[in-house]
């Protein structure tokens, strides 16, 4: 009798473990605020979760718009916490608790302004150098889209009247129409000054040179970051199994710049470029895979590569 107490014990214990999830869980919505590089590793997390059973939802967001839905738990996940960039966005939110920070997930990046390599050649080589060649740079510093952190930073500057720049102006745009203007600007061998970053296509699409002497906006190192996975307050808690995959996941600088090389090169959808990559490195995720289960409480890695194999013999169908 007790032999059989201690089995029955044992295998609720073992089911309670790969249990699912509540349904609430089941549906995981992420903020892509519109970059390459976080589009791509939302794009491979959501193929991930999808693979697993999961419902991944993607909305396009702004970055101040992204930690205040996490506030107002409207958006669960955000893989492109820039920091030290996002500080001033996110502080009052780990303040009151309502975001967390789950991990860093990328070292070795980089955001700060650039300029291409014939500018910086002839003699724009920091921060203060702009304002020396104000009228070459048409008084304008590029930025990417409203409300993002680096556009702020930029617009800091010229408001504290640093390095000379006060009668610069912002150029809002987007990621891709920053860099098309970019593009247009070289071809003409024009002077043109704007944010850059790593990991990102542009370092090997573009002959460009990062300025030094921005550290008190930018941080030292040339913009030196790292970025980490954000979270609603108490997500890991209430959604255990993708709670472990999201503390597991670290991403390279490899591994983005191969997908935005996909997604801004080749001219791929993300899904399609995050799908392509996993069944490329099956080494790489599975370690993001460890301990994790799909959604109806099967051991990930055997699920995962049975969604890989279906996918790839469908893709070699097309």
């Amino acid at each position: 009798m007790m032999q059989r107490l201690l089995l029955s014990s044992f295998l609720c214990a073992s089911f309670a473990s790969h249990a699912a999830e509540p349904a609430a869980c089941k549906t995981v919505r992420f903020s892509d605020v519109g970059w390459t590089d976080v589009t791509a590793t939302t794009a491979l997390t959501s193929e991930l979760l999808t693979a697993l059973g999961y419902q991944p939802e993607v909305k396009m967001l702004s970055v101040p718009v992204t930690f205040r839905a996490m506030q107002t738990q409207d958006i669960d996940v955000f893989l492109g916490n820039w920091m030290p960039t996002m500080k001033n966005d996110i502080d009052p939110y780990l303040k009151n608790g309502s975001v967390e920070v789950v991990r860093t997930n990328l070292t070795g990046a980089k955001y700060t302004l650039a300029v291409p390599e014939y500018v910086y050649q002839a003699g724009v080589h920091r921060f203060e150098d702009l304002a020396k060649f104000a009228d070459r740079f048409g008084k304008r510093i590029y930025g990417i889209e409203a409300g993002n952190d680096g556009n702020r930073l930029i617009a800091s500057m010229i408001k504290d009247k640093a390095f000379g720049l006060q009668d610069f102006k912002l150029v809002e745009s987007s990621e891709a129409g920053m860099l098309t203007q970019v593009k247009r600007a070289a071809l003409k061998q024009q002077w043109m000054v704007f944010l850059g970053w790593e990991p990102h296509p542009m370092n090997r699409n573009l002959k460009l040179r990062y300025l030094e002497g921005g550290d008190a906006y930018f941080g030292p190192n040339l913009g030196g970051a790292t970025v980490h996975t954000t979270t609603r307050a108490a997500y890991a808690k209430q959604c255990v199994n993708v709670g472990r995959l999201l503390k597991n996941l670290a991403f390279s600088t490899e591994i983005e710049n191969k997908l935005m090389g996909q997604i801004l090169d080749q001219k791929q959808s993300a899904k399609v470029a995050a799908r392509q990559w996993l069944i490329q490195n099956p080494t790489l995720w599975g370690v993001w895979l460890n301990g994790v289960n799909s959604y109806g409480g099967q051991p990930a890695v055997p699920v995962l590569k049975a969604w890989l194999n279906q996918a790839a013999v469908v893709s070699d169908a097309r």
